[in-house]
């Protein structure tokens, strides 16, 4: 583990301190415990985003053929 400071305001520091008193669990395994769930919850946010974005430029005709673009680039850079 590493060791690491930060900055609470009042509110937030009394309201860990409840926390601690009423769960009986020391404030850093509160805090450790808060980002490990922040971090699943980001994750898993994230990954929604991800399948929802996923095919969003799928079956569009507007858009040049991004592959004839590469092979052409390609070739120019090989001669």
């Amino acid at each position: 583990m590493f060791r690491t400071q930060i900055y609470l305001t009042e509110d937030e520091r009394d309201q860990l301190h409840w926390l601690s008193i009423t769960t009986g669990k020391r404030k850093s395994k509160l805090i450790r415990d808060a980002i490990d769930e922040y971090i699943l919850l980001k994750k898993s946010s994230l990954k929604r985003k991800k399948r929802k974005a996923a095919g969003l430029w799928a079956n569009r005709e507007d858009l040049p053929n991004f592959k004839e673009i590469r092979d052409e680039f390609e070739r120019e850079n090989i001669d």
